[in-house]
């Protein structure tokens, strides 16, 4: 009876479950309410499933109370309990955790979460409609706390090119891949009062965001695998491969501040940026060819309230009554300056009188060397602020224009693919103000002094070909990628003050470029039947580089004698002003490249590498990589990688890695040499001249070869998931040794008495002397953190957090490495000075955190995101006025409505509270002869060396953003 009752009990629960299959459909569509094909569909805890037909329908057998598994690859899983027989489903996209990548690996199947390294996948499709930048740096600088990147100041060619690092490292040790080939990098080298001074980096706003898909960025040393350069961490561009769509997003905004000073609050800074990309399908194989470009510009803005140091002295009121009387002040005689002093109203009788009786020049130098600013001013009818720079962003005007092509050949995967693309940018910055009382104004032409313009012309050129495809069971993909930049200089509203009357008030000073060949082999397979899976790869590169420096015209580089004759003998006198005063030669704030620092120099590198990667078991990854590496230049060298990663459960990893790398002296700092105005921590200017470690200069001061930088690093880490609340993290800790870093000197002067040093110093036009150096060894450590969150409530509303941070510190470790000669000649400190110091460890935020929030809501989107700058301090070598600006947080925020399927309205707001870093100090030390606090007379309320977000305030936009599919 007992076993009858029990069959009786297992037929109805049979009965039961058999009444609880059914058949359940739906649709799968993404973010825009399009159906997404090939999404795999899985009965959870079953190998039941299936996938979506082209219009994103779906059908299968399943029981009431089992779990529907919804996954693509580029969007965040799904699970929904299956309560109904139609379940219609909606893929948000961008978890990026489970997102195939291209870097940091050499099996073609490795998503982040199963990498060894961390991995940030960034969606600049998504992000180019949301948030308020539309320049890649600054795009990167906000989504990305280890990526660091500011528009400078003041700062001659790095006013246009911003220079950009990961994790505080320099810009230089930072690699750039398009489509994982290597991306050549700028030619300028930064060597003014700037973060990364003495490095070279990529210009990324070559690029236009238009074209990229995405963006992957590889947070730890990958030099091992990719190459010299990739220290700090490899950033890999992936571009568009849509077809058959057409978008065009178009972007209009400008700074409406009112935290700023009274003299530049208000509406400034505007901007418009127009970008479309349209991609073409080729062929019956899935072939495409995308183009993408856009063009845009921007106004300039300044910062600056009041010039509240000299402006005029006597001899300047002089020259003011001499010009209104028809005189020639360029040559005013003593008996002119007697007679015209007469008639300046504000000149006192006693002063009058001393002048009329004044028996020489020298003395009417005396007596007319008093400031009298206030009283000038007054009867110019003019204002202090007339005299201000130009503090802030620069002026831009560019198009940028870009191909990606791919075209299979057969159905066995060989295919063909390219990519290129150019860009052409007009800059326009100022330097500082020439102020009349000073011999750099030539007064006769600029009576009131000047304001100096460069003009910079940036051209980018690239292209890269390939084919790839399978020689028996190896996949082999051989490539060749080209690039150059080009920058140029044209200096206007300027003047050669050495050249006086003659001079010209534009001048071509020349420029640079640099040239970059790449030929890569690649050749790898997976044997699935060895371990859990087994990736071998091994590959070849050859890389030729070119550096070029192209001389300006004449007068933009020579100084001049009072007769007019250029300066090739140390007993000759530059021209001089009424004071005696030496006149500087060269264009006003940009000294023009000159034929002896004028040069073409190549080199070649030749490189192999091996990697291994293993799935020892489904649980256990362990990848192996090293890399030999020889150069024409300077010998060769070999690096290694070891990383892993065990799985402690299907939704949590621990992963960890070990490397060595190394980055080549770029070809810039082996051969940069050029003269450029400087101003000190004084505030007062000088002519710098940058020689090469090979140079005359180098050797009589015992500056040594440059080397390559070497380095070791650790890094261990977890991710974590939680699929049911779609929830992931990943903590990362890391630590990067460098020895032999290259930085940028302080300055050396000569001694002053006709030594070898003072006469190399004259020929080119210089007061001091700078070089490149493997000066020091520093240290790098630090935590990252990402924490990333999708819900959604109905079909209707979804949100998606993203919350990431990161905490580093970078300090420089050991002695300086300075040589024996300098040693001797107490030059140590002038070698690596304080203000290089602080350029490097604490000039940039070590602490930043972001929190970004999407919330969709019917046909709106909101988008918010809070980023935590940490502080950071003023590079300044003299100790007192290193001063500590405190931590900030900026807020974005934006509202975007979908019209219709094909048009999308949003407008926004980059710091909407018009937050401002803190306001320079202006009482840090005593008030003593030749030392000025960190505002420098007014001219910078707000540092230009330590940048934290920039000091635009307040930034409105609206956007309009239209697709056709």
């Amino acid at each position: 009876m007992k076993n009858f009752y029990v069959f009786i009990c297992l037929l109805f629960l049979g009965w039961h479950a058999q009444g609880q299959i059914q058949q359940v459909s739906g649709t799968v569509v993404d973010e825009q309410s399009q159906p997404l094909p090939g999404v795999s569909v899985a009965i959870k805890g079953t190998n039941q499933g299936t996938i979506t037909d082209f219009d994103g329908n779906y059908s299968l057998e399943a029981n009431l109370g089992q779990t529907l598994v919804f996954t693509f690859v580029g969007f965040d899983p799904r699970e929904v309990v299956i309560d109904r027989a139609e379940i219609n489903v909606t893929l948000v996209s961008g978890m990026a955790l489970s997102e195939v990548v291209l870097v940091g690996s050499r099996n073609r199947n490795r998503t982040v979460v199963e990498s060894t390294v961390p991995i940030d996948v960034l969606d600049i499709k998504e992000l180019a409609t949301a948030v308020p930048q539309v320049n890649l740096n600054q795009m990167l600088n906000y989504v990305a706390p280890s990526f660091t990147s500011n528009t400078q100041t003041i700062s001659d060619g790095t006013d246009h090119i911003d220079p950009a690092s990961l994790r505080g490292l320099g810009p230089d040790q930072v690699l750039v891949l398009i489509n994982g080939k290597r991306r050549h990098n700028s030619s300028l080298v930064n060597v003014n009062g700037t973060f990364g001074r003495g490095s070279v980096g990529t210009d990324l706003n070559a690029i236009p965001a238009a074209a990229i898909s995405r963006i992957e960025v590889l947070r730890d040393g990958a030099a091992a695998q990719y190459g010299s350069d990739a220290i700090a961490g490899v950033i890999n561009i992936v571009l568009r491969q849509d077809i058959n769509e057409l978008n065009l997003n178009v972007t209009t905004g400008a700074n409406f501040t009112e935290n700023a000073n009274d003299q530049t609050g208000g509406i400034d800074g505007e901007t418009v940026n127009v970008a479309a990309s349209y991609g073409i399908g080729l062929g019956e194989k899935g072939g495409f060819i995308n183009f993408s470009g856009d063009f845009d510009f921007r106004e300039d803005y300044s910062r600056m309230n009041e010039f509240e140091a000299q402006i005029f002295n006597g001899y300047n009121a002089i020259e003011r009554v001499a010009a209104g009387a028809g005189a020639d002040i360029a040559s005013l005689t003593n008996d002119q300056i007697q007679q015209f002093a007469q008639n300046v109203s504000y000149f006192s009788p006693q002063l009058k009188e001393d002048i009329r009786n004044a028996p020489d020049r020298a003395t009417l130098q005396t007596l007319l060397r008093f400031d009298n600013t206030n009283d000038e001013i007054a009867v110019r009818g003019q204002e202090r602020s007339d005299y201000n720079m130009r503090v802030g962003q620069s002026a831009l005007r560019g198009g940028r224009f870009f191909a990606n092509l791919s075209l299979p050949l057969d159905d066995d995967g060989t295919e063909l693919y390219a990519f290129s693309g150019m860009s052409s940018r007009r800059g326009n910055s100022a330097g500082f103000y020439r102020q009349p009382h000073e011999s750099r104004a030539y007064t006769p032409i600029y009576i009131n002094g000047f304001l100096p313009e460069i003009n910079s012309k940036i051209n980018d050129k690239s292209l890269a070909a390939g084919i790839k495809g399978k020689i028996g069971d190896w996949d082999v993909d051989f490539s060749n990628t080209w690039g150059k930049n080009e920058f140029l200089y044209l200096i206007t509203n300027t003047s050669n003050a050495s050249l006086q009357r003659a001079s010209p008030t534009n001048f071509d000073a020349g420029g640079f470029s640099f040239a970059q060949n790449t030929t890569n082999l690649d050749v790898s397979q997976f044997y699935d039947e060895v371990f859990a899976g087994l990736n071998v790869a091994f590959g070849a590169e050859y890389r030729f580089e070119n550096y070029q420096i192209e001389a300006g015209e004449r007068a933009s580089y020579e100084q001049y004698t009072q007769g007019g004759d250029p300066i090739i003998r140390a007993d000759q006198v530059a021209a001089q002003d009424f004071f005696g005063r030496g006149r500087p030669g060269g264009s006003q704030v940009f000294p023009g490249f000159s034929p002896a620092n004028e040069l073409s120099r190549e080199r070649s590198s030749i490189a192999g590498y091996f990697d291994l990667e293993a799935d020892v078991t489904e649980r256990f990854l362990l990848t192996f990589a090293t890399r030999f590496e020889n150069y024409s230049d300077f010998g060769s060298t070999i690096n290694f990688k070891v990383s892993s990663r065990f799985k402690l459960t299907d939704n949590v990893n621990l992963r960890g890695a070990a490397n060595t790398g190394f980055r080549a002296p770029s070809l810039h700092q082996l051969n940069f040499n050029s003269t450029s105005t400087i101003f000190g921590n004084n505030g007062q200017p000088q002519e710098v001249g940058t020689f090469s470690n090979d140079s005359r200069a180098a050797q009589l001061l015992g500056i040594p070869q440059l080397k390559e930088e070497t380095s070791k690093s650790l890094s261990v880490g977890f991710t974590a998931q939680i699929p049911d609340a779609n929830l992931s993290l990943t903590v990362d800790g890391y630590f990067v040794a460098i020895d032999d870093r290259i930085v940028y000197t302080g300055q050396f002067r000569g001694p002053g008495t006709g030594t070898e040093l003072d006469n190399l110093l004259r020929q080119a036009n210089a007061t001091a002397a700078s070089f490149f150096s493997n000066a020091i060894d520093t240290e790098s450590k630090g935590l990252d953190m990402v924490l990333t969150h999708s819900a959604i409530f109905g079909n209707n509303v979804r949100l998606k957090s993203d919350l990431a941070a990161t905490l580093s510190k970078t300090k420089k470790v050991g002695d300086i490495k300075a040589s024996p000669e300098l040693e001797r000649a107490g030059l140590v400190d002038t070698y690596f000075p304080e203000d290089s110091r602080v350029y490097l460890e604490e000039a940039v935020p070590r602490t930043k955190v972001n929190l970004s929030n999407s919330l969709t809501l019917n046909k709106f989107n909101v988008f918010l995101r809070n980023v935590y700058f940490g502080e950071v301090t003023e590079a300044s070598n003299i100790i007192a006025n290193q001063q500590v600006f405190s931590s900030k947080v900026v807020t974005d925020l934006s509202l975007g409505y979908k019209a219709t399927e094909a048009l999308t309205l949003t407008i926004g707001a980059n710091n909407i509270f018009d937050i401002y870093p803190d306001r320079a100090a202006q009482d840090l030390q005593p008030n003593e002869p030749g030392n000025q606090n960190n505002r420098s007379d007014g001219r910078f309320d707000w540092s230009r060396r330590a940048q934290q977000f920039g000091i635009g305030g307040r930034f409105l936009f609206a956007r309009v953003s239209f697709t056709l599919k």
